[in-house]
């Protein structure tokens, strides 16, 4: 959340991991200088080596934009599909719209990270070890966590479109050949014809769906819900009971939205009190929170001090997720008693709405500006009995 040091807690995090011996990349998606000033090295639009296992990169839609564009016309001079209007499109005259921050935050990350393993690409990449993303807004980064879900249900219902109306099966190939072209897909050489359409179809998704778990909380993007290989932290100011509420409320949301909580963290200034930190660790259980060092930006950093004196709670919260043995289950399902515990802090019961569709296979979770499927095991699929509200959970009890 910006404002809470969100920024110095990420370069915090990012350090931690590089003098560990992890290969670490630190992204930063904003014009924030904050981490430039902590680092001491100049951050742009290329990675740049910080320190021995620490590399950093800034994204800037404006020119992640043009890449795009140059794949689009490349495809389009092959297919010919807008007979040379794309060409003469230029690039550096776009601006960035609305929604486009987020949309090339996740292109940008999916090839940081590597999630879309299926995507041909003959550049070597560097192994990375942890990636830490200090993202824009907080409503933005919730976008982003439960983006590929979101678009796959969309993928689905344009492919519906696509199969079942005349302007589908009149504008669909010819627009699905170029999606083919521009992401190679299946490479130059494949002929188009009513069969490959399909298959592009089904690359598509596989793109979005990534791995699929029969009972997993939220169908897609089921990499964030890995705390081997995704973890959110949430940062606030503890001395700020606005900023408190606001943390346990974007713990709600980011839950909500798909996202791996590991821990919160709050910025321990010299007039913190003990008691307004037992209080926070009381009020966010059985979410981990843990201290992190207020960095002064009066002078250069003496990383290895800071370091050093982390207390053992940062430590452990720090801890690569691999080696995690207190990572949270925001979704439980409890067969004997046909029972779904939610973990859904920052919430109360009147703003949280259920929806059932498919024949009872499936929950929908509506809450604040969220909504998430949960999928039903067999043995306890069924229409909903009763709902209570219990310790920052909700119990749903199923027929």
């Amino acid at each position: 959340r910006g404002g809470s040091g969100k920024t110095t807690a990420s370069v915090l995090a990012a350090q931690h991991y590089a003098m560990a011996g992890l290969n670490t990349c630190l992204v930063i998606n904003s014009q924030d200088p904050t981490a430039e000033f902590l680092l001491d090295c100049k951050i742009g639009t290329s990675p740049i080596k910080c320190n021995k296992n620490l590399s950093a990169v800034r994204l800037e839609t404006a020119k992640m934009l043009l890449e795009p564009l140059r794949q689009l016309k490349q495809a389009d001079a092959r297919v010919n599909l807008t007979q040379g209007v794309l060409e003469g499109v230029i690039g550096e005259e776009l601006g960035v719209l609305p929604g486009m921050d987020s949309i090339f935050s996740a292109i940008a990350l999916a090839r940081i990270v590597w999630f879309f393993s299926n995507v041909n690409n003959n550049k070597k990449k560097e192994k990375l070890d942890i990636v830490v993303y200090d993202g824009i807004s907080t409503e933005e980064t919730l976008r982003l966590i439960n983006a590929a879900s979101r678009a796959k249900l969309y993928l689905k219902y344009l492919r519906n479109l696509a199969d079942k109306t005349d302007f589908g099966r009149l504008a669909g190939p010819s627009l699905l050949r170029l999606v083919d072209e521009a992401m190679s897909l299946r490479g130059s050489t494949s002929q188009f014809n009513g069969t490959l359409s399909a298959e592009i179809w089904d690359s598509l998704e596989k793109i979005l769906e990534i791995r699929y778990w029969s009972f997993a909380f939220q169908r897609g993007s089921s990499a964030f819900t890995e705390p081997s290989k995704f973890g959110c932290y949430i940062i606030m100011d503890p001395n700020s009971e606005i900023s408190v509420k606001s943390a346990l409320r974007y713990c709600g949301c980011a839950i909500q939205a798909g996202a791996q909580v590991s821990g919160t963290f709050g910025v321990a200034y010299q007039h913190s009190s003990a008691e307004s930190v037992k209080e926070i660790k009381k009020n966010f259980s059985p979410i981990p929170f843990a201290s992190t060092p207020h960095l002064s930006m009066a002078l250069p950093l003496d990383w290895d001090a800071v370091l050093n004196n982390l207390s053992e709670d940062t430590r452990n919260l720090l801890s690569p997720p691999t080696h995690c043995n207190s990572c949270l289950s925001p979704v439980q399902f409890d067969l004997a008693r046909k029972s779904v515990t939610l973990l859904m802090p920052g919430f109360d019961k009147s703003e949280i709405k259920l929806f059932q569709y498919r024949g009872g296979s499936e929950l929908l979770i509506e809450a604040g500006d969220q909504r998430r499927v949960i999928c039903l095991p067999p043995k306890i699929q069924g229409r909903v009995e009763g709902a209570k509200f219990v310790d920052s959970s909700i119990i749903i009890t199923m027929k």
